[in-house]
């Protein structure tokens, strides 16, 4: 790598930690630290929400896809938009009836404490699994790039990813995102471009595509093995969103920040437009990378635009890309950390004490931020070490088990319009009895091959199909519960401080 590139990168870094060190001025209270005040635009939030669920993985891999196939990964984006309209219709308004904290927040209303804590504990695990791996994950384009290993690669991502947010909280971590959106996308559409030109122009090139078949975008076969069908993505994808994006409290708090339900609203609307354009993009890079003759057959799918980058882009415009490829790594990190410390503070420790002092709560917060980093920080470089470095197999198990436990997340506040007769204990064993079933399901394949036969037609369930499968299993399970279990009594509600408040966020914004 030039010098030229590497200061491009430090340039990008030291950005990020000024924002950081701004956006810590004027921090009061909790509620400043991991929900800006509930003051920032709706615009900022909708392309924080894009940068937050765009990992590195998704930059490298997504031009792999169009340059081995075609465009009907685009399914499952669009499946994406229709579930954040569910979200955005059903599931805000609730959250903007008093001043909810997080995502599980309102289950304490209908169900009790114990399963907003149950629920809320479920989101901690899988969301550090998962994080832990993306960290792993976008530290090795960084370590091939400088000639570092890969566990150092990790503690300097992860160290300036901690600083921006532990300072700034979650203003930083908004901010940062609108930034390394721009980045990315902008390192992206050059590569476009120069992958178009190299192809003879974008005429040949998608002449040559649209031969090939490569630009199709609707699959209409019916299959639950195909993991990229009209169906599977409209159901699979609508219903992932909305479990994500309604559920996960790495989305929700965001939406809690803005100004109101309407901001809300439009942020999460929009930001389905617009991943829809990111991952069309992305799609489209690969194809042209395809049309001019660079996806050599002997490259794996997620090495090719990362080779494309090294030895095609020119010196200065590959460290932008580069440093675009660590921007989505350092986004979906500085979202973890938020996401992990604000359910961590509110969901159990003011849960279990029943703490409510602002100012005490913002310096828990601190602490809990800096210990889920750090902790982040060792996962990844554990993941690392255990995987001998390739950490393919690991990195495609551990988000499987993450999206696994969005099915049960969101049969839950499905079920919070049931009747009376369905208490927080249903819950529980109907979350609990989904999750474990639909471990196995991620496992039926492995399980499979070492010689329990009855489950290789599950191991072939296509991963959009997760969620649905979940959600499923969740509703019948509860329901089971409480018709023939034993009676339980009412749920417990929320202190009369909070579940009285006048649903003064509900006004439309001025």
């Amino acid at each position: 790598m030039s010098p030229i590139d590497l200061a491009v990168i430090g340039i990008y870094f030291a950005a990020t930690l000024g924002i950081g060190f701004w956006m810590s001025q004027g921090q009061r209270s909790a509620s400043d630290y991991f929900l800006g005040a509930r003051n920032l635009p709706a615009w900022s939030v909708m392309l924080s929400i894009v940068a937050a669920e765009t990992s590195a993985l998704t930059v490298i891999s997504v031009p792999g896809i169009g340059a081995r196939g075609d465009l009907t990964f685009l399914q499952l984006p669009i499946g994406y938009l229709f579930g954040r309209i569910g979200v955005a219709i059903w599931l805000l308004p609730g959250y903007f009836r008093g001043e909810q904290e997080t995502a599980y927040a309102r289950l304490e209303t209908r169900f009790g404490p114990p399963t907003r804590r149950m629920l809320s504990l479920v989101f901690l695990i899988t969301r550090f699994l998962a994080d832990g791996v993306r960290v792993f994950a976008g530290a090795i384009p960084l370590a091939l790039l400088t000639g570092w290993t890969v566990p150092t690669a990790i503690v300097v991502l992860g160290a300036i990813t901690l600083v921006y947010t532990w300072l700034g909280g979650i203003k930083a971590v908004i901010w940062a995102d609108v930034i390394q959106l721009c980045v990315y996308v902008t390192g992206g559409v050059a590569a476009l471009l120069i992958a178009i030109h190299l192809a003879g122009g974008p005429g040949h090139a998608w002449s040559l595509a649209s031969g090939a078949g490569k630009l199709r975008v609707f699959d209409f076969h019916l299959s639950l093995t195909a993991p990229y069908t009209f169906l599977g993505g409209l159901i699979g994808g609508a219903l992932l969103s909305a479990a994500s994006h309604g559920t996960d409290q790495l989305i929700v708090q965001r939406l809690l920040s803005t100004r109101s339900l309407r901001d809300a609203r439009v942020a999460i609307i929009g930001s389905g437009v617009l991943v829809i354009l990111q991952f069309l993009l992305f799609l489209l890079v690969g194809v042209a990378l395809w049309a001019s003759q660079n996806a050599p057959a002997g490259v794996g799918p997620d090495q090719l635009f990362s080779e494309f980058v090294l030895h095609h882009l020119p010196v200065g415009l590959s460290g932008l890309v580069i440093a675009g490829i660590l921007a989505a790594a350092m986004s979906s990190h500085s979202s973890a950390i938020s996401a992990l410390a604000s359910s961590l503070t509110y969901d159990q420790y003011a849960s279990w004490t029943g703490e409510r002092d602002p100012v005490k709560l913002l310096r828990v917060g601190r602490i809990v931020s800096f210990a889920w980093g750090t902790a982040l920080i060792l996962a990844a470089v554990g993941f690392s070490v255990w995987t001998g470095g390739t950490g393919t197999p690991v990195v495609v198990l551990a988000l499987s088990i993450a999206s696994v436990t969005y099915g049960a997340l969101l049969g839950t506040y499905v079920l919070t319009a049931a009747g009376p007769r369905l208490h927080g204990r249903d819950v529980i064993v109907g979350t609990s009895v989904a999750m474990a079933i639909m471990l196995v399901t991620v496992f039926a394949s492995r399980l499979a091959a070492a010689g329990i036969t009855g489950l290789t037609g599950l191991g072939q369930l296509a991963f959009p199909w997760y969620v649905p499968m979940g959600l499923v299993l969740t509703l019948l399970v509860a329901t089971a519960s409480s018709r023939f279990g034993p009676r339980s009594n009412a749920a417990i509600p929320l202190p009369a401080d909070l579940s009285s408040r006048a649903d003064a966020r509900d006004r439309p914004a001025p």
